[in-house]
């Protein structure tokens, strides 16, 4: 299946990115799982930067004895659920509320959806990774930063990674923004403007010297997904089947 355009025209429209994003990243975990060896798992931890809670009171409990025009008194109205009130401990701390804050930060909460890659034997340490970027990975300056940043993490660690960015929605390179992040030559970004993309990035010590490798693919809408391969520490590269995982998440969301 061709790479769509998922941010604009009738599919920015009529189909959510997120799923589609979710499913790429379970296919591309459920394929891994199928082939590699018992000591590794591939696994998709969701940690969404809009999932975070700006306050504790969001979390409260609401008072069952309160009047609800909707239950009566009590919740015990026609059609209401009774609830019983839960028991407040005599131990339980009392909150504290802080004074006024002097000042507000802007906060970066960016989305971080991606596939890991598990060793057993090295007690379940990460050894390669699988990023597929998301429009707000692209967004505003702090979270394209914290992206490269996080990416270079990966990499400073001996970590393999796969950057997958099909986001049409922004004229941005995270890859070449990470290059100039680092401070390394030019020379090591995509050679024109190119906006969606694939790269590989495998560490490796070779000749004395700590080195990476690197795979880049330009991607194009309408044109076949490529295969790369996925770096595991100690292990060696698995091929990645861009192209097969991407046409099973758009068969699962129903895009044809």
């Amino acid at each position: 299946m061709p790479l769509h355009d998922h941010f604009h025209g009738w599919l920015k429209e009529d189909r959510e990115w997120t799923s589609v994003h979710f499913q790429w990243c379970a296919v591309i975990a459920a394929e891994l799982n199928k082939w590699l060896p018992p000591e590794f798992v591939a696994e998709v931890p969701c940690r969404l930067g809009i999932a975070v809670e700006a306050d504790i009171a969001e979390r409260q409990r609401v008072d069952p004895s309160a009047t609800d025009s909707r239950n009566g008194a009590g919740g015990h109205g026609a059609g209401g659920v009774a609830v019983a009130a839960r028991p407040v401990p005599a131990t339980a701390p009392q909150l504290y509320e802080p004074p006024a804050a002097d000042v507000e930060l802007p906060g970066t909460f960016p989305d971080d959806l991606l596939v890991e890659v598990k060793n057993r034997s090295a007690r379940w340490h990460v050894v390669g990774v699988v990023e597929v970027v998301s429009p707000a990975n692209k967004k505003e300056r702090s979270e394209r930063d914290q992206f490269a940043a996080k990416c270079m993490s990966y990499l400073q660690r001996g970590i393999g990674l796969v950057v997958v960015d099909v986001v049409t929605a922004s004229r941005r390179n995270l890859h070449d923004e990470m290059i100039r992040l680092a401070g390394y030559d030019p020379k090591f970004e995509f050679a024109g403007p190119t906006f969606t993309y694939a790269v590989s990035y495998r560490p490796v010590r070779r000749a004395e010297r700590n080195l990476i490798d690197l795979w880049r693919w330009p991607l194009a809408v309408g044109a076949a997904l490529p295969a790369v391969p996925l770096p595991l520490t100690g292990y060696g590269c698995v091929r990645l089947d861009l192209e097969a995982t991407y046409s099973e998440a758009c068969e699962r969301c129903r895009i044809p």
